[in-house]
Parts: structure tokens; sequence; C-alpha cells
């Protein structure tokens, strides 16, 4: 009798199978005809050198990364709070459907999570309060206005800074 694979003899027969020392050395290794299959390597198109760890998440479907204007008054918060663009890593999820928590914690190892807008909230989140930063995993998230909402309503940039400065 000629078997292939050395697992199928405990199917064919009852008693204990010794292998011989070189029989050893190829069970468990994959055979030419199998399919080894891996995993897709995560990747993400974003904007920013991610130096801190510190990922911020937006929704702008008509463009690459985030609107210029909405950009340069991210970059004075963040400024302010001593960060640089070179520190944190835009993502737009509009550019990513199926972008997850999992996915996220991965790729970027966030220390901070800046979610801006309801459209921007990744799968698997779970809820979240708006302007109300919480603790996931090991790493601060802080769910609040997209600048859309916030570029003409003054009571909305207080309440964002107001959480920024603790995020």
């Amino acid at each position: 009798m000629n078997i292939e694979n050395p697992a199928a003899f405990g199917f064919i027969m009852q008693d204990e199978i010794y292998l011989l020392n070189k029989d050893k050395m190829e069970y468990g290794k994959p055979r030419a005809t199998e399919p080894v299959i891996t995993a897709p390597e995560l990747s993400f198109n974003y904007l920013g050198g991610n130096k801190k760890n510190f990922v911020v998440v937006v929704h702008y479907p008509e463009l690459e990364f985030i609107a210029e204007n909405h950009l340069t008054a991210l970059e004075n918060i963040l400024k302010r709070l001593e960060f640089s663009l070179d520190d944190i890593a835009i993502v737009n999820k509009a550019k990513h459907d199926d972008l997850t928590l999992a996915g996220l914690t991965d790729f970027f190892k966030p220390a901070k999570l800046l979610l801006l807008g309801s459209n921007a909230l990744p799968q698997g989140i779970g809820a979240l309060s708006s302007n109300e930063p919480k603790q996931i995993n090991s790493f601060n998230v802080l769910f609040t206005f997209s600048f859309d909402e916030m570029m003409d309503n003054q009571d909305y940039k207080k309440a964002f800074w107001e959480q920024m400065k603790k995020l």
C-alpha cells in the first residue's frame, strides 16, 4: 500500500504507527501540491508620518485625504498641542470602505485615535458618545464632530477643543 500523507495512516490502521527519523522530518511540511494560503497584508494610504501613533480618521468621499481648509485648521489645533503633521496619520475612511478598528490597531498601533464625524467610525468600534474621551484597549479615543459641522459652529469648536486638550 502506498500512501502519500503519513497522517492518513491513523484513519486506515487502528494500531499505533511509528515513523522513521527521515519520515519525522517530512511530517507536517506543506507538500508542493498543497497551496499555502497567506492573509493579505494590511496597508493604508494615509497622510502624515505617524511618528507619535496619533491616528485621525476622517470621511471625505471626493478627496484623497482631507479638505485643505480643514487640514489647516487641524494643523493649527495640533500645533497648540505640540504635534505636527509628521506626528499623526490621517486616514480617509471613504477610501477604505472595510475599515475596522482591528485593522487600524494592527497597522498603526495607535496611542490616540481621533474620529471626526459619524461617517468616520470604523467597524467594530462599538458605541461612543460624542466629545467624551474613552479608553479602548490601550489607547485613548475621541469621537467628535466632523470639520464640516464645526467650521461654522463656535459651540462645537469649543467642545472639541476642550476634549482635545484631554486626549
